[in-house]
């Protein structure tokens, strides 16, 4: 009697990529080359990249290069949230169509771009929001934060990522960006959120990026009195 001999798939098999990682590998990798001279970014505060879970990259918006920035605390995909407006048409269609972005109205109020971003991350993807909602051309440190990073990370209880730069992003020009550690809003956890609870939340998160823009301020002050 001959014994059936069954070979099991290899566990080590590699996954077939999604034209959309593909897509993200490719950036990460342009995003490095960039980075070499092009738009040389120096790094303050935690550089380790994360992977492991889905996260909501929250960063401060001066330009269109900010997406270059955005990417960097993970090797993952971003699925970025944008003003409608970008989808319309030219390159701004083209880029947010490859991205798989999420269009949300300007005011903040869109359900549907919730609904979305709210999926993405119960899958393990990671979402990247501008809580500005439109890039900062004026001599404010921030602009006003839009409600919606805060809510969206409470009711997935999933953590935030700051990502605050100094200046605005300039080709050929060094720029100085603080990438803070990974934090959650837990003290919303687990309630029903008031108007009052979510405009705390949305104090919390403005607070980490005020605390960090002056930490970097000061780290950068300090490095060049040491050049003086």
């Amino acid at each position: 009697m001959t014994e059936e001999i069954t070979q099991a798939p290899a566990d080590n098999a590699k996954k077939k990529l999604t034209k959309y990682e593909k897509w993200f590998r490719f950036l990460h990798r342009a995003q490095r080359f960039l980075g070499l001279g092009m738009i040389p970014i120096k790094k303050y505060g935690c550089t380790e990249k994360f992977n492991d879970r889905s996260y909501i990259i929250v960063a401060n918006h001066r330009s269109i290069w900010d997406v270059v920035v955005a990417i960097m605390p993970t090797d993952k995909p971003v699925h970025f949230m944008a003003k409608k407006e970008i989808f319309e048409n030219g390159i701004g269609k083209w880029f947010t169509s490859k991205c798989e972005c999420i269009p949300v109205s300007r005011d903040g109020s869109d359900v549907r771009a919730l609904m979305q971003a709210m999926k993405y991350l119960k899958e393990g993807s990671i979402v990247c929001i501008f809580p500005e909602g439109t890039r900062n051309k004026t001599e404010d440190v921030f602009l006003p934060f839009k409600s919606g990073a805060a809510a969206l990370s409470i009711k997935t209880k999933t953590p935030i990522i700051p990502v605050v730069q100094l200046k605005k992003i300039k080709l050929f020009r060094k720029s100085k960006v603080y990438f803070g550690e990974p934090f959650e809003l837990t003290e919303f956890y687990d309630k029903k959120l008031t108007q009052q609870d979510i405009e705390k939340a949305d104090e919390v998160l403005f607070k980490k990026f005020v605390d960090y823009y002056n930490e970097l301020t000061e780290l950068t002050a300090k490095k060049n009195k040491k050049k003086k």
